[in-house]
């Protein structure tokens, strides 16, 4: 600090600090806050709402959509004929799928081009071969075009003594 500006906030420097009473003007305009909402000054700030999350999504990795041997079709294929036989007779074993998910995040470069494939384990509750051409394992609706692998275990047979 230079001398000159030492003496312009001399009796600042040296003031003590203020204590208010409950009937002052001060305490009167600036009433002393809650401690409920005191916790809200110390809240972190975000200048860009949502910006973590857009970082968060670009993170995910995105393939494009693998196209099918005629082997690998036609293997599938006859799983889905094998399921849907089963599923008219005496019911269904468990099956383990391989599906293809698109990009539902509009803000990312793969969105309409890409998406990710999962697996998933479970029992076989509707087959559409003819319209929707789709199974229903669940909730999930998995169209036969979405497909990339299914693997069904056969129930053991019963053996005859």
């Amino acid at each position: 600090m230079s001398p000159d500006s030492e003496d312009k906030y001399r009796d600042t420097i040296r003031r003590q600090r203020p204590v208010h009473t409950v009937g002052d003007s001060f305490s009167f305009r600036h009433p002393k806050m809650q401690m409920g909402q005191r916790s809200k000054i110390f809240s972190p700030f975000s200048a860009l709402r949502g910006f973590g999350e857009a970082i968060d999504s670009k993170l995910e990795v995105y393939v494009e959509k693998a196209e099918l041997s005629e082997e690998k079709l036609e293997r599938i294929n006859r799983a889905l004929q094998e399921l849907a036989a089963r599923r008219s007779g005496a019911g269904s074993a468990p099956v383990t799928l391989t599906y293809f998910v698109p990009c539902e995040d509009e803000n990312h470069e793969a969105y309409g081009l890409g998406g990710q494939y999962r697996t998933l384990t479970g029992t076989v509750q509707r087959i559409d071969p003819y319209v929707r051409k789709a199974l229903w394992i669940g909730d999930l609706v998995v169209e036969f075009s979405d497909i990339l692998d299914i693997r069904t275990e056969r129930p053991a047979e019963e053996e005859v003594i």
